[in-house]
């Protein structure tokens, strides 16, 4: 009964789904047309014939020890620059450090080994984000390496990273791209190319193929949270019960947070000293990014 109820639970995500669910929108951007004209529209300036797709959702593992990254949308331009764009709708807190990591992993990619450094391509790690991650209130945050003491110096390196924000309300960006951005954020609107997204998320919720792929990945993803919540609370019990908290109130706490009350309702609730909870809840969040 309760897998009948799980597949069920699952099935009604899937037709909830809207094009900032990341699993979604990499399969909507399999079109090499809708992909090139999101890309036309984030870089206004930029010519592109077209796009090719060296993967889908292209993993990148160098190294049995190293840590492994699965991009999103991995494209490459008919100049031979590399995008990589990312749904991203967590603020994990550790964004640019990721962004850093993805672009060393292409790079990586890129050449082989005793090949000169020129055959590194033109690359962007663009996040579209539904939260403003700089607290600044645009649009659009692009970031280059360039000389600190004389800001008009740019390294030259070729790389950017860009952070794209839902919740902006400047005339910063080009309205195809603001258009683009609240329809992310969940808005209607009339422009051509959110219409053809729409339409190309609407069809792609009839595909069997897809909906059995993410009701899958759905499965073992939330399995894969209870492992880490268990393994939170054990960590949790193992430096909670030197502070003086019983293992059922440390295992309470947990999974309280996990089911999305904050610090200060947990602590409201149980009766529990809020810094208290707080140590619990960083140990947690720590204890997941390790």
């Amino acid at each position: 009964m309760n897998e009948i109820r799980e597949k069920t639970n699952n099935q009604t995500e899937w037709e909830k789904l809207g094009i900032s669910n990341d699993f979604l929108f990499g399969k909507v951007m399999q079109d090499a047309k809708l992909c090139k004209e999101l890309l036309q529209i984030i870089f206004p300036d930029m010519k592109i014939d077209h796009i090719e797709y060296p993967a889908l959702q292209k993993t990148i593992n160098m190294d049995a020890d190293a840590k492994s990254v699965r991009l999103d949308v991995y494209i490459v331009d008919n100049k031979g620059t590399v995008y990589d764009i990312e749904m991203q709708m967590a603020d994990t807190k550790e964004l640019p450090k990721r962004t850093r990591y993805y672009q060393a992993m292409m790079d990586l990619e890129m050449i082989d080994k005793g090949q000169s450094y020129k055959k590194l391509k033109k690359s962007f790690v663009i996040f579209i984000c539904p939260f403003d991650l700089f607290n600044e209130g645009r649009h659009l945050y692009t970031f280059k390496n360039l000389c600190m003491e004389d800001k008009k110096t740019l390294l030259g390196d070729d790389t950017a990273k860009i952070f794209l924000n839902t919740e902006s309300n400047m005339e910063d960006v080009n309205q195809k791209l603001i258009a683009f951005l609240d329809y992310v954020a969940g808005k209607k609107s009339d422009d051509s190319f959110v219409q053809k997204l729409d339409n190309a998320i609407k069809k792609a919720k009839q595909n069997r193929e897809w909906r059995h792929e993410y009701m899958t990945l759905l499965m073992r993803d939330q399995e894969n949270i209870e492992k880490g919540i268990e393994k939170g609370i054990k960590k949790g019990i193992e430096k909670g019960i030197e502070k003086g908290i019983e293992k059922e109130e440390i295992r309470t706490i947990i999974r309280l947070y996990h089911n999305g009350f904050t610090p200060n309702q947990i602590a409201d609730l149980l009766g529990k000293d809020i810094m208290k909870v707080k140590t619990i809840i960083e140990r947690e969040i720590n204890s997941s990014l390790s």
